[in-house]
């Protein structure tokens, strides 16, 4: 099989291939525009798939009317629509939770756009659609092309009609495309005909949107994005497979950039390149070891290409490689590029016999690769010539330690020499040659081969002590030993530069993967917000503010590197641009360009969450060319980070939401069930008031009101616990003198049964709310007498053990369901096959539990030890016993 640069497959393809397992497939009928048959074509692919067996289904479908279109949705199994009330309407959306929980194998929805009516679980369909896809259903469904996010300003730039609802580009490049396509004069002669809108819409337009014109625009963007995102699944298949060749389904263009004056033209000639075929392009810096000696002025030009190229719409890269043919090289294979635009400045011919010429070597030695060789003007690489460190011609401790190991070869030789031949003596010199190399560098190591050479000369080849030599064969190897050490000075510098980009890299993967251990189990935002801000300024050396919207204003600041950070004008309007647009703001950028802070959007999908700041604290510009790339991947993974946190807290509010009409419904159960039933004894009652008043009709108005009054009651608590509303009064409290009167207040739900007090008179005081405790108490004895058997005794009993008292109300019943008795507790419930299965709004419970935890006390609920019942306790810690009797009023 063949197979491009080391012949494996992309990890990163391979990652995108894996993480699609599992999931649905995605399938988009394309169109020019409305009336193409998108959904017609869509309907009829569907019924072809039922035929061969598949279960399919309609999510939703637009007929609009349409009678041909209407008849196919006959033939299919149709998941009626969701009823949305709006403004007084009712509307109705796709019922996503219902084709959840029909789960076909293949569901139809029309119009992925759409914007979802307020309330829906998502504003828009097509993130339906990623759920049902994340659920393992395929989809089928249909856009017209003035609906791409990426060509909405371009359509309405010549149509003049902008939508508002837009689909992200990435949607489009996960799915299969099938473009649904008509010449124009038929879809004019269809909207004529009514087919598309009504008459009097159709003649409206016919003169706007739906001429010959902007229709032959529309199928040209249609059949181009299209082809994009064909190309773009072809280069993942043929990446994850490791297969060679440019694969050009469609043009993929590379312009490479450098540190020489003329590199902006070269930027905008690809995006003219560019511009004339429809095609992406990308700028391209090969970062070298030379450029770590680049001026100040060098890293300025850089930097500005990188940003124009961002600016008129293009991707950059920058690419570590040891020389800069390897690194075009590389780059376009990886990126299948077909087209390089590059430029050749004017060299003498001394500098290309020695250093030969990257234009040439690149055309010679890359095939299928069409070049656009530019001419770079004379005196463009003025600036290359600018200062140059000391450090690329070595250093002083360099040469002093390579004259010191050189000496000491010597020395050892001349004490070994008479055991070793001059042969063995030429090798020993290698050994300063490849470690001068190696430590400092090519010239260095040069000089290393050199100082070698003169030294075996000088001390060991006749006439010893001069540099003459008398045998030929002596001469022959000084030379060879010379060509040695000068190809090992060589071979050793390309390898120590090699293992300096390496290392480079290395630190850079590690930086970014430490950047995002770090942050990844944050589970709050500010504190999020606060590490990435640290940590960019803690790698990158610069000033960092993180903006983001809130309610209110347009942007605040959510975290700095420093606090004391405040923004001026020119700063607030940079930051709001680059949120409002998505693209960069600020210093080094070409927009607001006079503010000190350069402002990057964190992008997440179609949504933008924020703006991060970067300033530096001298001045110049906030970030180098050769920080940009690990600048751009800690916004990458901040904006993901942040994104993470955003959909935790909105799950976390659509729980709390699910939560709330879960309680709200069985509220409405209770109420309409167990409220009534007391409501119809004291009308019944009060009816047989007009024909004579009995002791009975009185007992029964009474009871069944108090019982009325108790379930209101409870309802009004479980109100202020959900609300946070409770108060509390907490004294030092007696607990005979509180079960005592709890008893006496339930002795009507008590009646029928027998009540033993097994209160110890010694128990001592707690520091609790005495209302609220009367209140737990009361909900306890009611749920005995209500659940206990018909004549059995309840028992209350108190006990102080091991530091805690124990305060427990114990019933004679069937009890509770093993290994469930603490579902009691939760609001509404009421367990099946246990003594907690009958009446009552299933709120006395969780009151309990609420109020004893308010009071910072615990609540129980088990099976009787001695025998058949439940037993609820209340314990009180240590932390609230009075361990001193007060002599004063306790609070």
């Amino acid at each position: 099989m063949p197979v491009s640069g080391n012949g494996r497959p992309d990890p990163d393809a391979l990652l995108r291939v894996a993480a699609q397992e599992g999931r649905g497939r995605l399938k988009i009928f394309l169109g020019a525009a409305p009336g193409v048959g998108k959904t017609y074509e869509m309907l009829s692919e569907g019924a072809a798939r039922r035929r061969d067996g598949v279960d399919v289904v309609v999510g939703i479908v637009e007929t609009h009317g349409r009678v041909e279109t209407d008849a196919l949705t006959r033939n299919h199994e149709i998941i009626a629509r969701r009823a949305v009330p709006y403004e007084g309407r009712t509307l109705r959306e796709m019922d996503l939770d219902a084709i959840l929980a029909r789960a076909p194998r293949l569901v139809l929805v029309d119009e992925l756009a759409h914007t979802n009516a307020p309330g829906s679980r998502h504003p828009k369909r097509y993130q339906d659609v990623q759920e049902l896809l994340a659920a393992g259903i395929d989809v089928y469904s249909t856009i017209n092309i003035q609906h791409v996010e990426s060509l909405n300003d371009v359509v309405a730039s010549f149509t003049r009609v902008r939508v508002r609802e837009t689909v992200p580009d990435s949607i489009l490049e996960a799915a299969e495309i099938e473009v649904v396509d008509i010449p124009p004069d038929e879809l004019i002669e269809r909207l004529k005909a009514g087919k598309v809108y009504l008459p009097q819409e159709a003649t409206r337009a016919l003169g706007h949107f739906f001429s010959r014109s902007n229709l032959s625009a529309l199928r040209e963007l249609a059949l181009r994005r299209a082809a994009q995102a064909v190309d773009a699944r072809m280069l993942d298949d043929v990446r994850a497979l490791g297969l060679g060749g440019t694969w050009a389904g469609s043009d993929r263009i590379v312009v490479a950039i450098n540190e020489l004056s003329g590199a902006d033209g070269l930027v905008r000639a690809a995006k003219r390149v560019a511009d004339s075929l429809r095609a992406p392009w990308t700028a391209l810096f090969v970062e070298t070891p030379r450029a770590a000696h680049f001026t100040d002025e060098q890293h300025a030009r850089v930097a500005a290409a990188m940003t124009l190229a961002t600016q008129l719409g293009g991707a950059v890269a920058t690419v570590p490689a040891a020389n800069v043919v390897e690194g075009i090289q590389t780059f376009l294979r990886d990126a299948r590029a077909t087209q390089l635009v590059l430029g050749k400045s004017r060299r003498s011919r001394w500098f290309e016999l020695r250093h030969g010429s990257v234009v040439d070597q690149v055309i010679r030695n890359t095939p299928d690769v069409t070049f656009h060789v530019l001419p770079v003007p004379p005196g463009s690489d003025a600036g290359g010539r600018g200062r140059r460190r000391p450090a690329r011609w070595g250093t002083p401790f360099g040469y002093t330690a390579t004259t010191a190991m050189v000496a000491a070869v010597t020395g050892a030789a001349s004490a070994l020499f008479h055991v070793l031949d001059l042969g063995n003596v030429a090798l020993l010199y290698l050994l300063p040659v490849m470690a001068a190399a190696s430590f400092f560098g090519l010239r260095t190591g040069l000089y290393a081969g050199i100082a070698s050479s003169l030294a075996y000369n000088f001390v060991f080849l006749p006439p010893v002590g001069t540099l003459s030599i008398s045998n030929p064969e002596n001469l022959i190897s000084v030379i060879v030993l010379l060509g040695i050490a000068f190809a090992t000075s060589h071979l050793m510098s390309r390898v120590r530069a090699q293992a300096d980009l390496a290392a480079a890299s290395a630190r850079t993967n590690a930086t970014l993967a430490g950047f995002l251990r770090q942050i990844a189990g944050v589970n709050d935002a500010e504190t999020a917000a606060q590490m990435i801000c640290d940590d960019v300024r803690r790698l990158l050396g610069v000033q960092v503010i993180l903006l983001g919207p809130v309610p209110g204003a347009t942007l605040e600041i959510l975290a700095a590197s420093d606090p004391a950070y405040r923004l001026g004008t020119m700063d607030d309007a940079a930051a709001g641009w680059a949120f409002e647009t998505g693209s960069a703001a600020g210093k080094g950028s070409a927009t607001l360009a006079a503010s000190e802070w350069l402002f990057q959007p964190l992008k997440a999908g179609d949504r933008i969450l924020g703006v991060l700041g970067v300033a530096s604290e001298t001045g110049a510009d906030p970030v180098r060319p050769d920080q940009l790339p690990l600048l751009s991947s800690l916004i990458d993974q901040s904006a993901l980070v942040l994104e993470r946190l955003r959909l935790q807290a909105e799950m976390r509010d659509v729980d709390a939401v699910r939560t709330r009409d879960r309680l709200r419904a069985a509220l409405l159960s209770s109420v309409s069930h167990d409220l009534r039933t007391p409501l119809t004894a004291v009308i019944a009652a009060a009816a047989q008031l007009h024909h004579g008043t009995t002791p009975d009709l009185i007992a029964t108005i009474e009871s069944e009101a108090a019982r009325l009054h108790r379930f209101v009651t409870n309802l009004l608590d479980m109100a202020r616990v959900e609300a946070g509303a409770i108060r509390l009064n907490v004294e030092a409290t007696d607990l005979s003198d509180a079960v005592t009167g709890a008893a006496h207040d339930a002795r009507r739900a008590l009646e029928g049964h027998g009540v033993r007090l097994d209160v110890p008179p010694d128990l001592p005081l707690v520091r609790v709310d005495p209302q609220l405790l009367h209140h737990c108490l009361l909900n306890l004895l009611d749920n005995a007498g209500r659940y206990g058997d018909p004549g059995t005794e309840i028992v209350i009993e108190g006990r102080n053990r091991f530091g805690e008292v124990r305060l427990a109300v114990l019933d004679l019943g069937p009890g509770l369901p093993a290994g469930r008795e603490s579902q009691v507790f939760e609001t509404f419930t009421r367990l099946e096959g246990s003594d907690r299965a009958i009446g009552g709004t299933g709120l006395g419970l969780a009151i309990v539990k609420a109020f004893a935890e308010a009071m910072n006390m615990t609540v129980e609920a088990t099976n009787r030890a001695d025998g058949i019942g439940a037993s609820f306790a209340l314990i009180f810690p240590p932390a609230l016993i009075v361990r001193d009797t007060p002599t004063e009023g306790l609070s």
